[in-house]
């Protein structure tokens, strides 16, 4: 029962997203898009700590 309810939590956004029900599929990309450069920032600032961490020692 639980893989068949987690199979359908998975399929119907990506089904919705691929299909574009309800403005799905612009809304996701938005959000993907808004995403993706946090997590560039957050990548770059960890990057940053690591570098001014290794040359205090």
């Amino acid at each position: 029962m639980e893989i068949l309810l987690g199979l359908i939590l998975l399929i119907a956004p990506i089904y919705a997203w691929i299909v574009n029900m309800w403005g799905a599929g612009a809304a996701a990309t938005t959000f993907f898009k808004g995403g993706l450069v946090w997590l560039l920032i957050l990548i770059g600032a960890l990057f940053l700590m690591l570098g001014i961490s290794d040359l205090k020692e």
